[in-house]
């Protein structure tokens, strides 16, 4: 298991590498996408929260794809600073809204996706992640939810506020579109939507050489904003499997999301799809309670046995990366960088004690004593 750290597209430059570096991590997953473009709910010092049913902001150029020359160059600047770049993270909705919608781009938008897994491969980057959802990742309150009041984040009830015309993903793609709502559409004709995309890039994501990791839906409800959701259960994560045997099919399992969820025991989903050997990268957080009533915690401080879980991956040969999506933000100067550095080190002792050999039972941690009332 390797250790890394997710850059938003602010953050790439040598302060984040060097503190990425100096916090243990030996990789970085990079988002391309700037969430927090005229994100009027959407301050840059956090991860993208946007409000209950305000957009994260503005969509990227529709015409400006990531070309392979960039690509290289960011990886070569990450090398330089002792680091390997191994995913990036999420598509722009400028580029492929009309896939999630069916809409009358789609197949512009194909060629999109086709064109930026050949950039990717060209530029030696080696997966793509991604989430396949009309509301995206929305819902969500900010508030001082953690241990001793750090603020976090997490969901206080349903959200079915209809989505506007114009907007998908979260992020609105087009500011002149005309007055209205997105109609609901149906379970099956989401899923539909799904198989059809990856049956068309598939194919391209193999001969470039990049496996395509999907996201579940976060928060987890079976519907947000009057829209289906595809994976807001565990076992759903199988159904998207079994669309393909491609090697290019796989999971971005995140713990947070999966923990959220009702259905299928935790522990088991993730040993079952670590076994399967279809897991990409992994974003490894904790939270406490299920949706629509949640609020994500500091790594040590949750419902998920996080020494469990990196058990449970260390006995299946999981060698991916491991990277903390989200932490709560800690009462300094430094409130990102605090957290993620409490994160990280609690990460990389853990990976570190299961390498020497020590795995303490579950029966064992039961009866340790706790770290707080």
């Amino acid at each position: 298991m390797k250790l890394g750290l997710g850059l938003y597209r602010h953050m790439l430059n040598d302060e984040y590498y060097s503190f990425a570096v100096q916090t243990g991590c030996t990789h970085v997953i990079v988002h391309l996408v700037d969430y927090f473009k005229q994100g009027e709910a959407n301050p840059t010092n956090n991860q993208p929260i946007g409000d209950r049913d305000k957009p994260w902001g503005m969509a990227g150029a529709p015409d400006r794809l990531w070309t392979a020359q960039e690509l290289i160059e960011l990886r070569k600047q990450i090398e330089v600073a002792g680091l390997k770049l191994e995913a990036i993270e999420n598509l722009d909705p400028a580029h492929w809204h009309d896939i999630l919608l069916d809409g009358p781009k789609r197949a512009l938008h194909i060629s999109n996706v086709h064109a930026i897994l050949r950039a990717m491969g060209e530029a030696g980057i080696g997966i793509l992640g991604y989430n396949f959802s009309l509301a995206g990742v929305c819902g969500r309150v900010r508030g001082p939810y953690a241990r001793g009041g750090a603020i976090s984040v997490g969901m206080d009830g349903p959200v079915d506020t209809p989505i506007p015309n114009g907007m998908v993903w979260n992020m609105t793609y087009d500011q002149n579109a005309p007055p209205g709502v997105l109609p609901t559409t149906s379970s099956d004709e989401l899923w539909r939507r799904l198989q059809q995309f990856l049956d068309e890039v598939l194919p391209v994501a193999e001969q470039a050489g990049v496996r395509l990791a999907a996201h579940p839906d976060d928060p987890p409800t079976p519907t947000m904003r009057q829209q289906p959701r595809l994976v807001y259960q565990p076992e759903m994560y199988q159904r998207l499997i079994d669309i393909s045997s491609s090697p290019s099919n796989m999971l971005e399992c995140c713990l947070g999301t999966l923990a959220e969820m009702n259905g299928r025991d935790f522990y088991e989903a993730v040993d079952d799809y670590s076994k399967q050997k279809r897991i990409a990268y992994i974003h490894f957080r904790n939270v406490s309670g299920k949706v629509p009533h949640y609020h994500e915690t500091f790594i040590d401080d949750g419902d998920i046995d996080m020494l469990r879980v990196l058990s449970i991956l260390y006995n299946n040969g999981f060698d991916g990366v491991l990277i903390p999506d989200h932490s709560p933000q800690m009462n300094c100067t430094a409130p990102w960088h605090a957290g993620m550095a409490h994160t990280l080190g609690f990460i990389r002792a853990a990976i570190m004690a299961l390498e020497r050999g020590l795995t303490p039972s579950i029966e064992a941690r039961k009866a340790a004593v706790p770290i707080r009332p």
